[in-house]
């Protein structure tokens, strides 16, 4: 198993794509910490996850609250022992299919999903983690929304708020790379998958209008197929994978 006896912390674990991976890193040997804003949502995918055989913990949770990360992350390590993968899966807040552009929003409107995607979440869940991972010289930090440079930006401040947040990982991996502690991004290309990771619901995100018409492969990255990556990059044979950004997007995005 790729994650056998790794502690892994999952934020927006009720949503599409993080009950994916919340079962994709139980199934590959994880013991599964889960953290969301919807009780039964956590609940039903921590339910998956014992009966298959794995072990999965819930916290009520609001990744925005410093406060209330540190008070889970501590509490984790004080359970577990130890956190070894920490993947922020919160949903940005973005109305990414905008009817009017930038101009004719207001402040408020365009500027939501920003701090949201690089200050009151991320910036949050990394430093809870990296203070733990440092003690152990070794950890994996990911994150979900790369920017695409092949396609149109959209209205709002959605695609300023995935660039803000590879700034962000930039920064952290410069930073936390001396302690072992490797920080990488995934990219699908798909601006529906991104938006709607905070989500619930069991169903599979559909392709996203920039990704049909540019995908050159008969494939689109469902929730299983990140998942699936995600556990890759996070496993001890991937510790060359770091500080960078992984392409989960079947051909949408191409790396120039």
């Amino acid at each position: 198993m790729l994650l056998e006896n790794k502690v892994a912390v999952i934020y927006g674990a009720g949503g599409r794509i993080g009950r994916a991976v919340a079962r994709t890193f139980a199934r590959e040997g994880a013991e599964v910490f889960l953290a969301g804003r919807t009780r039964t949502a956590l609940d039903d995918v921590a339910d998956e996850i014992r009966s298959a055989g794995g072990t999965a913990v819930t916290t009520r949770l609001d990744a925005r609250d410093e406060k209330d990360v540190n008070a889970f992350v501590d509490g984790v390590a004080g359970r577990a022992g130890r956190v070894d993968i920490s993947f922020n899966l919160i949903g940005y807040g973005a109305a990414h299919k905008l009817p009017k552009p930038s101009a004719g929003l207001s402040a408020a409107e365009f500027a939501r999903p920003v701090p949201t995607a690089a200050t009151w979440s991320h910036f949050l869940t990394t430093g809870a983690a990296a203070r733990h991972m440092a003690v152990h010289g070794s950890g994996v930090i990911l994150a979900l929304g790369g920017p695409s440079p092949t396609s149109a930006a959209g209205p709002g401040g959605f695609d300023v708020a995935l660039h803000a947040l590879e700034g962000l990982r930039r920064q952290w991996a410069t930073q936390l790379d001396r302690y072992g502690i490797r920080v990488v991004t995934l990219k699908t290309g798909d601006g529906d998958a991104i938006a709607s990771i905070g989500e619930t619901g069991t169903g599979e995100v559909g392709r996203g209008a920039d990704v049909e018409e540019t995908q050159p492969l008969s494939l689109t990255a469902t929730p299983a197929d990140i998942a699936a990556a995600a556990a890759l990059v996070a496993a001890d044979r991937a510790r060359a994978t770091a500080s960078a950004t992984v392409n989960v997007s079947c051909g949408a995005l191409v790396d120039l």
